[in-house]
């Protein structure tokens, strides 16, 4: 198993340095810089829909807890 890792990464090494320098950190900042923005919007539309829920919340909808 270890071997088979050490393996991968001399040939992902290789090929990185083929295509630049910091490849890899760059694949990573890219991939960052796609999925920040994208949890953040989810978060910030989860946010305002709970806000909105619970300022239109009717009672008659609520449920009792005396089952």
């Amino acid at each position: 198993m270890a071997l088979s890792l050490t393996i991968a990464c001399l040939t992902c090494a290789k090929a990185f340095e083929h295509a630049g320098k910091d490849a890899a950190g760059f694949a990573i900042l890219f991939m960052l810089a796609i999925v920040i923005p994208v949890i953040t919007t989810v978060g910030i539309l989860i946010f305002r829909i709970a806000r909105r829920e619970k300022t239109h919340f009717d009672p008659q909808f609520s449920d009792s807890l005396d089952s």
